[in-house]
């Protein structure tokens, strides 16, 4: 059961994707295991598992240059999954794929978070993103959170300077609710 396995760590997954080269994508994922002390059979199983969920389970043997950009992402993905994190921190994590690609990240991330019931936090100035995936939104300036909400109602009525700027280079119109 993939729950069994929960802790209370934080995965993280990063814009570029940070996989050793010359070793599978099986390998990849279970390098953080390994780091984190998990044994040779727990690993590998949690490995596969996470690569199976996220549509690669089938490729587990390849390298990470015979996978695409997006199939990079999803090895990243795997990765953090495979730590069992209640949170799952995302930093520009779509931001180098092309927009069919990113829309199907994003799914994979909405469907990490309703099935698994994985917190994702996503940092990105891509307000599409932020409009297919997100509940709720929080505008950072200078280091700190100046306006936070839900994000349909962020979107059609931002409160502060920044975050009218931000919405209006990135949206033209109100946002569908």
């Amino acid at each position: 059961d993939w729950d069994s396995y929960r802790n209370h760590t934080i995965g993280f997954v990063f814009q570029s994707y940070n996989l050793i080269p010359h070793q599978t994508i099986l390998s990849n994922v279970e390098l953080a295991l390994t780091i984190s002390g998990i044994g040779k059979a727990d690993r590998r199983e949690r490995a596969r598992k996470a690569l199976e969920k996220v549509g690669l389970g089938e490729h587990i043997n390849k390298k990470p240059n015979q996978l695409s950009g997006g199939q990079m992402q999803r090895v990243a993905i795997a990765r953090a999954l495979a730590m069992n994190p209640h949170v799952m921190l995302f930093d520009e994590a779509t931001s180098a794929l092309d927009p069919e690609t990113t829309t199907e990240v994003l799914a994979l991330l909405k469907r990490v978070n309703e099935e698994f019931g994985i917190t994702i936090v996503l940092i990105t100035h891509q307000m599409n993103v932020v409009q297919q995936i997100a509940g709720r939104v929080a505008v950072m300036s200078a280091g700190r959170v100046v306006e936070s909400g839900d994000v349909y109602d962020v979107f059609a009525a931002p409160q502060q300077p920044v975050t009218k700027r931000f919405i209006a280079t990135a949206l033209s119109g109100l946002p569908e609710e």
